[in-house]
C-alpha cells in the first residue's frame, strides 16, 4: 500500500467545506494534472470551465436542486464534452470534422475524455488535503448551464466539481462487492449475481439505518429500484442535438 492508493481507497464525497479559496497556482496544478489523463486519440475532447464569480456559482446552486455547495467551496470546476475546437482546427486546416462530431462515438470519447481528466483532478486535490465531490446535477437544466457559461455548439457540460477544506467527517459509503464488478473472463452468472445483491443489500440497509438513525433503511438494491424507475432528463437528446452533437 503506497499514499496514492490510500488515497483512492479513502476517498469519500465532501458536501462541507471550510471557508477558504484557492489560489491561482494550485488550481492550475489542478488543472494541469486534469489534462495529464489518458485521451482517445489524443482528441482532448473536454473543456474545463472554472466557475469563479460568486453571483454565477450561486445561479448555478438553482440548476442543481439547491445544492449549496456547489457555492460554497474553494473552486468550482464544471467538465464539458468539447469538439468546438475540433470544428476551428479543421477550419483552420481548410477540411470539416462537422459529421464526425456529431456521431454518437463523439459523443462517448467526449464523456469518456472529460471523466477521466475530472478523475485525475479529483485524485490531485485529494492528494493536497482538499474534499471534493461531483455535481451531476447541473444536467437538470444543461440548456440553463450552457447559457450561463455561454458555451458554443459542440460544447455540452457534463457535471461539476466542487473542491475545498473539509468541514465534515463523513462515514466511507460500501462499495459493491468487488465480485459484482470485476468479472474474471465472462460475466458472472445471474444465480451469483443476486447472492451478491441481497447481501449488499443488507451491508447497504445497515449503513443507512446507523447514518440516520434508523429513518432510512433501504439499501443500494431497493435504492436503485426506485430511482431508476423512471427515466430522467429525458430532454438531452434534443438538447444534445441542439448542441450539434449525437445527431448521428
Amino acid at each position: 500500500m503506497n499514499e496514492t492508493i490510500e488515497h483512492l481507497l479513502h476517498h469519500r464525497s465532501i458536501r462541507k467545506f471550510k471557508p477558504h479559496q484557492l489560489d491561482p497556482k494550485t488550481v492550475e496544478i489542478l488543472v494541469r494534472s486534469a489534462q495529464a489523463a489518458s485521451t482517445s486519440s489524443y482528441q482532448q475532447a473536454y473543456a474545463i470551465i472554472g466557475v469563479e464569480e460568486s453571483a454565477l456559482k450561486q445561479q448555478l446552486v438553482d440548476v442543481a436542486s439547491g445544492q449549496a455547495y456547489v457555492a460554497e467551496n474553494s473552486y468550482f470546476f464544471v467538465f464539458c464534452i468539447d469538439y468546438h475546437k475540433h470544428v476551428l482546427a479543421a477550419e483552420i486546416a481548410s477540411g470539416s470534422v462537422d459529421r464526425t462530431v456529431e456521431t454518437t462515438e463523439a459523443l462517448i470519447v467526449g464523456a469518456v475524455d472529460a471523466g477521466l481528466a475530472a478523475q485525475n483532478l479529483v485524485v490531485a486535490a485529494e492528494s493536497l488535503g482538499y474534499g471534493t465531490v461531483y455535481i451531476g446535477s447541473l444536467r437538470n437544466d444543461a440548456a440553463k448551464v450552457s447559457e450561463l457559461l455561454a458555451l458554443p455548439d459542440h460544447v455540452v457540460p457534463l457535471f461539476g466539481v466542487a473542491v475545498g477544506l473539509p468541514d465534515q467527517e463523513p462515514g466511507k459509503k460500501p462499495r459493491l462487492p468487488m465480485d459484482a464488478v470485476f468479472h474474471r473472463n465472462t460475466y458472472t452468472d445471474d444465480d451469483t449475481m443476486r447472492q451478491l445483491l441481497s447481501e449488499y443489500e443488507q451491508e447497504t440497509s445497515s449503513y443507512y439505518g446507523e447514518r440516520t438513525d434508523g429513518r432510512r433503511t433501504e439499501g443500494w438494491v431497493y435504492q436503485m429500484a426506485a430511482s431508476m424507475k423512471d427515466p430522467k432528463r429525458t430532454y438531452m437528446r434534443d438538447f444534445l442535438q441542439e448542441k450539434r452533437l449525437a445527431r448521428d
